[in-house]
This record gives C-alpha cells, structure tokens and sequence, in this order.
C-alpha cells in the first residue's frame, strides 16, 4: 500500500502508533491495522474500530475503512494502473 495512506480517528485525528491496543471477544489483543480489522486469532472481522482514551484518542466506534486517510486516492491510482495494463496487453 501507499505510504501516502495516513491512519486516523475519523472523529478526532487521533493516530495510533502501532501498539497492540485492541481485544477481541476471543481475548486477543493485536494492533487492528495490522490486520484491517480482523481478529489474527479468531478470524473474526471487526467493521467498526474503538479509538483507544487511554492513549489520548476519542473512545468513539467508527467504521474500520474510514481509519484510513487517502485510501480513495490510492486506490484511483491502482484502478488506473490496471487498466493501463489491460490496454498494453491489448496493442
């Protein structure tokens, strides 16, 4: 992916620093943008992610995708490579 994809609260810019701050209902406590969500454990896929108050976040539930700053951006530009490879492959 991208290093222009920036991770952060959607309610409060909060950025995570890698720690491992999330639990699942399995018990395991991973980092969940390691993982885009899913519990490495239990393989449970979580759609909404908690921003962490004891590590100076919000603690409000936001729709795991929207983490993502820049992702849309990314994306258009994959989808434009792939079809730049499609129509090479055409000529």
């Amino acid at each position: 992916m991208s290093n222009d994809i920036k991770i952060e609260c959607p309610k409060c810019a909060w950025e995570p620093d890698g720690g491992a701050y999330w639990s699942c209902t399995c018990g395991h406590v991973w980092n969940t943008f390691a993982t885009a969500g899913r519990c490495p454990s239990c393989n449970k896929q979580w759609k909404h992610t908690q921003c962490i108050r004891h590590q100076g976040g919000c603690n409000e539930f936001s729709p795991h995708l929207d983490w993502y700053k820049g992702l849309d951006d990314w994306l258009r530009k994959e989808l434009e490579a792939i079809q730049q490879s499609l129509v090479s492959k055409r000529v």
